[in-house]
């Protein structure tokens, strides 16, 4: 909110150079603002009293946009990546699964480790589980397991994080 759309009767007032000028009358506010030519900006409305700043809104608007892209720039998106087994996988294609998951961790991304069943693959779940134990072994020295396997339908499924 900007100048007469502030309709609190007090509020704390920060100067152009960011010196506090204290709690004063709204009125009397904005028309310290009225005569230094710029705007009174509410920048805390939660505060009690509202916090008012003394500052052009155009430029303080550019800054905050500004602020904002920064802030997006450095943030990072963690992305989850599948890899998909079968019950009865061999060691070489385990092995081939556990490097491309190894690659995605190192990226920054989590990886997200399913074993699928299909047909009477359903009645032997309970002997395939260490399939996923021995992959969660394998990348131990880089990762973590975030969420232990679980079924999930006709999968079993377990994530696995970047340690830290």
């Amino acid at each position: 909110m900007i100048n007469e759309q502030i309709r609190c009767k007090e509020v704390r007032v920060i100067g152009e150079e960011g010196q506090q000028l204290g709690v004063m009358a709204s009125r009397d506010a904005l028309n310290m603002a009225k005569d230094a030519g710029v705007d009174l900006v509410m920048v805390s409305p939660s505060a009690n009293p509202p916090v008012c700043r003394i500052v052009d809104y155009g430029k303080f608007k550019y800054e905050q946009l500004r602020k904002e892209k920064e802030a997006k720039k450095k943030q990072k998106t963690v992305e989850v990546k599948e890899v998909r087994l079968s019950p009865n996988i061999d060691v070489n294609d385990l092995n081939t699964k556990c490097n491309s998951a190894r690659k995605f961790i190192e990226k920054g991304n989590k990886v997200k480790v399913s074993l699928r069943f299909r047909g009477r693959e359903m009645a032997h779940i309970d002997s395939t589980k260490h399939i996923l134990e021995d992959f969660a072994e394998k990348l131990s020295d880089i990762a973590v397991i975030e969420k232990a396997p679980k079924m999930e339908g006709r999968s079993m499924m377990m994530f696995l994080t970047e340690k830290r």
